[in-house]
């Protein structure tokens, strides 16, 4: 019978959701939820020094916020933090010791310093020689003794077999091995303060959780065969691992950093602008996995049913931010209009012009926005000042007939009541003034448009004199026919 597919998306609460986290949690869960398995989260914090307060509660809520969600976490199982389990790694520690398969080891930080410089020095590979090595039981005895008087706190290492081969099957990249006389030495399973190392915890989790799929980046590659090291000392099954590519930038061509500041890389950031969930999550599945086709736009059921781990990208995965703005937009222009208000409102307020207009400044600038937070500039034609006229716009307003086309404009904007001021009602006026004087098209609206906005380019004309006011467009086209004449 096949093993039940239990995949999991490990964290460490050491900062915000990233997108290369991001990327690791979606295809687990994809994978899961496509062969109808198991979506666990489980907090990796045994890495104190970095550790972030708030860090597990950001990672779990911007997960969320993708539209993830999961069958087992810390919120409804016991032991899913590595914290919260240190009881259980130092039962498989201890068996291990009894073993013979790992030892404490009473080498200081500062003795190992100082032989990595002297193997530098040499020209030879860093590695940990095992301390014990050419002692008699009874040197062993005497050497451990000495340390533990002078209050040395030991580690625990594992034994490695260096004539060992480890190999595995991936998912993505298919036959790796290494050998176990490169893997740098006896490795360190439990540090001196009693909390395991990574690549000993994971395994321990992983068999008792009994994950069958281990997804993840392929910054993991290295750390696959100590872990298989330690599958095989314990005489356990180990999963199937499947490695993504890395994330590069498409600008740069460099490994997606966390530096790299020019790029929005968390999560959190995408909310705030005001992108939408399912757009991030859409272009996030995208990121080293191509579900065949040309289309590119999905639905998150959608993605489920085509998931094929078969088709993940052996090649690096292109981030790019054009191609987000693009899949973004797209999902604006097709959410109804309430959903893109409601995230509009927040930044409309914060600018102060959440006015009895605003609707009508959303249904506007809906079809462009690439983000919501940009129904801000994109509204400055309507509360900035009056903007400086490019040369383009000065050369249209000096045509013969712009003061004659402008004058009669505002003689129709003064004779129309507030009742009738109304977006329906502006375009007839334009057509008046047309027929009246004669001018027709650019000469007639492109006059028009960049009295009352200042702009060559906008949204409908009626609807910009409509959201300026008719007081405004009145006032503006004053000031045009002033600076003109």
């Amino acid at each position: 019978m096949t093993k039940a597919i239990r995949v999991r998306y490990a964290p460490s609460p050491t900062g915000l959701l990233h997108i290369g986290n991001a990327r690791t949690a979606l295809f687990n869960y994809l994978y899961a939820r496509h062969y109808g398995g198991t979506f666990i989260i489980r907090i990796e914090d045994t890495d104190r020094k970095r550790h972030v307060e708030d860090g597990e509660r950001s990672q779990l809520e911007n997960l969320r916020w993708l539209g993830i969600d999961w069958d087992e976490s810390p919120e409804t199982h016991e032991n899913y933090r590595q914290s919260e389990r240190l009881d259980i790694y130092q039962k498989y520690v201890n068996e291990l010791l009894d073993k013979g398969l790992a030892y404490k080891s009473y080498v200081t930080e500062e003795e190992l310093a100082a032989e990595r410089e002297r193997q530098e020095a040499a020209g030879e590979t860093p590695r940990y020689i095992n301390e014990f090595l050419g002692m008699s039981e009874e040197e062993k005895a005497a050497y451990i003794a000495e340390r533990e008087a002078a209050g040395i706190i030991p580690t625990v290492r594992l034994v490695v077999n260096e004539a060992g081969i480890y190999k595995w099957t991936d998912m993505v990249k298919g036959e790796i091995e290494f050998e176990g006389g490169n893997i740098g030495g006896d490795w360190v399973i439990q540090k001196k303060d009693g909390y395991p190392t990574y690549n000993f915890a994971v395994v321990i989790d992983d068999h008792l959780m009994e994950i069958s799929h281990v997804i993840r980046g392929d910054d993991h590659i290295a750390n696959t065969p100590k872990q298989l090291m330690v599958y095989e000392a314990l005489g356990w099954e180990a999963p199937e691992f499947g490695h993504m590519t890395l994330i590069i930038n498409s600008e740069t061509g460099k490994k997606l950093s966390k530096r790299d500041t020019n790029t929005l890389q968390f999560i959190e950031d995408y909310r705030k602008k005001g992108y939408l969930p399912e757009a991030v999550f859409n272009f996030i599945a995208l990121l080293g996995w191509n579900p065949g086709g040309e289309h590119e736009i999905f639905s998150r059921q959608e993605l489920i049913e085509l998931f094929d781990e078969k088709r993940l990208s052996k090649s690096p995965a292109a981030f790019d931010q054009k191609k987000l703005d693009w899949m973004n937009n797209e999902y604006i222009k097709n959410a109804d209009f309430d959903t893109i208000f409601a995230l509009a409102k927040p930044y409309l307020e914060e600018a102060g012009r959440l006015t009895d207009k605003a609707e009508k400044l959303v249904e506007l600038y809906k079809p462009q926005m690439k983000s919501v937070d940009e129904i801000v500039p994109l509204t400055d034609l309507f509360f900035a000042d009056f903007p400086e006229l490019t040369n383009a716009e000065h050369e249209v307003m000096a045509g013969e007939t712009v003061p004659t086309v402008l004058t009669a404009f505002k003689e129709k904007l003064e004779a129309m009541s507030d009742a009738d001021f109304v977006t329906e009602n502006i375009f007839p006026q334009i057509k008046a003034v047309q027929k009246e004087t004669g001018i027709k098209g650019k000469n007639l609206f492109m006059p028009i448009r960049i009295a009352v906005s200042g702009e060559m380019h906008g949204p409908e004309l009626p609807d910009t004199i409509y959201l300026l006011g008719r007081e405004k467009s009145i006032q503006h086209i004053e000031n045009m026919l002033n600076q003109i004449q």
